[in-house]
């Protein structure tokens, strides 16, 4: 299963990190084996698409590779629990899609179901951070009403933000979310 995360992001990510990727391919390496990480896998079957229950990195569950008709991994999300200014949000470390099943409504899907994670365990926000190349990413979140968040580089310090590759986007649940994270609903 880490062989399938790691080669999936370097499939997707090293083109928009460009020469950052090489370390912050360790990075996320490490983030991937956190015990606070927790994921949601989907298999693509003949009849369709199933996602596999979200766990924890612990919990020693292992997945293999099968052919198609028993069901291939196709892409996954990596979230975890935690706060940000004081707030409890789940954070959203990695959304990917093999490049076969991007376009199919797969993402936004995950999102939702990111959401209502979120909104059952009474978070105040979904929040994630997206390289600013990878201008398809921009364009997923913000069809999907994703914001640029006050916790931003861009917003903390516009000097600090240029030199950053990066923007930090939320969505909020609750007014006091809105008010620490969003700041005044910056769109994207």
């Amino acid at each position: 299963m880490r062989k399938y995360i790691q080669n999936l992001l370097k499939v997707n990510m090293e083109e928009p990190y460009g020469a950052e990727w090489s370390s912050e391919e360790k990075i996320k390496r490490q983030e991937m084996v956190a015990p606070e990480a927790r994921y949601i896998f989907i298999k693509q079957y003949l009849n369709g698409f199933t996602t596999e229950c979200s766990m924890n990195q612990d919990a020693g569950v292992e997945h293999n590779h099968a052919p198609c008709n028993e069901g291939c991994l196709v892409g996954f999300v990596h979230y975890r629990f935690v706060l940000e200014e004081e707030l409890p949000v789940v954070y959203v470390y990695e959304l990917q899609m093999e490049p076969s099943a991007q376009g199919k409504g797969l993402g936004k899907f995950m999102m939702q179901l990111i959401e209502q994670i979120a909104c059952k365990n009474q978070m105040g926000a979904v929040m994630l951070t997206v390289q600013k190349a990878n201008t398809q990413a921009m364009a997923f979140y913000t069809k999907l009403r994703y914001v640029i968040s006050s916790t931003s580089p861009s917003q903390v310090d516009p000097q600090i933000g240029l030199e950053k590759s990066y923007e930090i986007l939320c969505k909020t649940f609750d007014s006091e979310a809105k008010s620490k994270l969003e700041d005044g609903d910056k769109e994207l």
